[in-house]
C-alpha cells in the first residue's frame, strides 16, 4: 500500500488497522478541544508529528500512522485525510474548514474497481508554512511548495510551486506570492 502499489482494500489486516483509527477518531470527536481527552486523542491518531498540532473536531482520517506533521499544524473543522499512503506536512500549515487530502485512487476498469476492491495510493506533500482554503481538495501524489496558497474551493491535481497563489478546479497558479512585502490581506 505504502510502496504506491495496488492493494485489496478490504484485507483483514488494513480493516482491522482502521477500526483502530475509528475507535481514536470517535474519542477525538467526542472530546473538546484542549481537554486531556482531546490532547490524548491527537497523541494517539497522529504519533508522527514534530511539534504541536490543532485538529478541530470532526477530524477524519483511515489510518493516522501515515501521517506526519510538523510544528504548529492546525485542522479546522470537517477536515478529511486518506492517509492510504503518506502524506507530509510541514511546519506551520494552516487548513480551513473541510479540507480534503486524498492518498487513495481506484483503477478505472470496473472489474479492478467493484469486482476485485483494489485501490492504489500515492504521497502527498505539502511544504511549510502553506494555507489551504475552505474545501479545498488534495489529489493523490501532489506536492505543494513551501509558502503557497491555494483559493477555497480549489481542487489540486497537479504540483504547485513553493510561493504561488493557486486556485481553480482544476487548481492553477495566478500569481506569485513575493513573501519580503508586507501585507493586511
Amino acid at each position: 500500500m505504502l510502496a504506491g502499489e495496488p492493494y485489496l482494500a478490504w484485507d483483514e489486516e488494513l480493516l482491522q488497522a482502521r477500526v483502530r483509527c475509528r475507535q481514536t477518531l470517535k474519542k477525538l470527536n467526542d472530546s473538546i478541544p484542549n481537554t486531556p481527552e482531546w490532547k490524548e486523542a491527537q497523541e494517539a491518531l497522529i504519533p508522527n508529528r514534530a511539534g504541536e498540532l490543532y485538529l478541530e473536531p470532526p477530524f477524519r482520517c483511515d489510518y493516522g500512522e501515515n501521517i506526519h506533521v510538523g510544528e504548529n499544524f492546525y485542522a479546522n473543522f470537517n477536515c478529511v485525510i486518506l492517509d492510504v499512503n503518506t502524506v507530509e506536512i510541514g511546519d506551520n500549515v494552516l487548513f480551513a474548514p473541510n479540507v480534503q487530502i486524498y492518498t487513495a485512487g481506484h483503477p478505472l476498469d470496473v472489474k479492478g474497481r467493484v469486482d476485485e476492491a483494489v485501490e492504489f495510493g500515492l504521497p502527498i506533500k505539502i511544504g511549510h508554512n502553506v494555507w489551504l482554503g475552505g474545501g479545498v481538495i488534495v489529489c493523490p501524489g501532489v506536492t505543494i511548495g513551501d509558502n503557497a496558497v491555494i483559493g477555497a474551493g480549489s481542487v489540486v491535481t497537479k504540483d504547485i510551486p513553493a510561493n504561488a497563489l493557486a486556485v481553480g478546479n482544476p487548481c492553477k497558479v495566478i500569481k506569485e506570492i513575493d513573501n519580503g512585502q508586507e501585507s493586511v490581506r
